[in-house]
């Protein structure tokens, strides 16, 4: 695959981002030097799951905390189960208070 050393790069940083937090797909483009590349991480992201080593792919969401990528895990509310469990609020399928949880590299990495 051409995109291994992105998709490499995108899951070093989603290990990153603590439980109980999230960040978004262009946060972490942003981060990586490619702010247009957003879908690029969503598509890493969706691949994690091929993956021997487990990624918290859960913890990042859309821009406004919609969890759109929902539909890549092994069930519908395996996402929002994954995102409860570590406190967050989830609602009609958008985090409650996303601000609060929200983590960005471009901050939390300087």
């Amino acid at each position: 695959m051409k995109n291994d050393g992105f998709f490499t790069e995108v899951y070093k940083i989603t290990l990153l981002i603590p439980s109980g937090r999230v960040s978004t797909y262009g946060a972490i483009a942003r981060y990586l030097g490619s702010p247009g590349a957003a879908r690029m991480v969503g598509w890493a992201l969706n691949n994690c799951h091929n993956l021997d080593e487990f990624i918290p792919a859960h913890r990042v969401a859309n821009r406004n905390g919609l969890l759109s990528g929902k539909h890549h895990f092994q069930g519908n509310k395996v996402m929002q189960e994954l995102l409860e469990s570590e406190g967050i609020i989830v609602v009609d399928d958008k985090i409650q208070h996303f601000e609060k949880y929200f983590w960005d590299p471009n901050q939390d990495l300087v």
